[in-house]
């Protein structure tokens, strides 16, 4: 087994924007209000283990059960547009406020293991050694724990005011993320 660091590298760096732990910020601070808590390692391993099997079984498993990607797209893209409501308008849409499975949904998916990381995981097995690609997925997976892990601290860091504004203007993003998303699978699946 030879490594290709350049490689690796590529495809962390693919991996990591298009997971954006970063963007998800906001998210994850609304979420652990609600639900008082995030389990971190909890949702880093369902992550991790959702990535794993989709890279190894994803299409088989979506032909078992007759979904197609696209579909799978989409359905991630609403759960990401009524997240994005919830933090543009303030209106809890969820209403389930100490859920003992927000690690699950929605930060395991579709935040992070969500319909665009799977999509890029099938992608990136067409070009890359998949030793590579399970590296930048530990690598991902590690940088998703230090962020989850360290929610609080970012939270005190901005302050409520800088809170506030941050999911505001992240939530039209993650607004516009989840109408693209729609958009660009719902042709292609037939739905307009």
């Amino acid at each position: 087994m030879q490594f290709n660091i350049k490689e690796i590298l590529t495809v962390t760096m693919i991996l990591f924007a298009v997971i954006d732990i970063i963007g998800s910020i906001p998210v994850l601070i609304e979420v652990r209000r609600k639900a008082g808590h995030i389990h971190s390692e909890k949702a880093t391993f369902v992550s991790f283990l959702l990535m794993m099997i989709f890279l190894f079984v994803g299409n088989s498993i979506l032909d078992i059960i007759g979904i197609d990607v696209y579909s799978f797209a989409i359905a991630g893209s609403l759960i990401l547009f009524f997240i994005a409501l919830e933090m543009i308008t303030g209106i809890q849409i969820y209403k389930d406020s100490h859920s003992k499975t927000a690690a699950i949904v929605p930060i395991a998916f579709p935040l992070i293991a969500g319909a665009g990381t799977m999509t890029t995981l099938l992608s990136l097995k067409a070009a890359y050694a998949l030793e590579s690609i399970i590296i930048a997925i530990f690598i991902n997976v590690a940088l998703v724990y230090i962020v989850l892990k360290n929610t609080m601290h970012i939270e005190k860091l901005l302050g409520p005011g800088g809170i506030d504004i941050v999911r505001k203007v992240f939530g039209v993003i993650l607004l516009a993320i989840a109408v693209k998303l729609f958009r660009a699978n719902a042709g292609i699946s037939g739905v307009i």
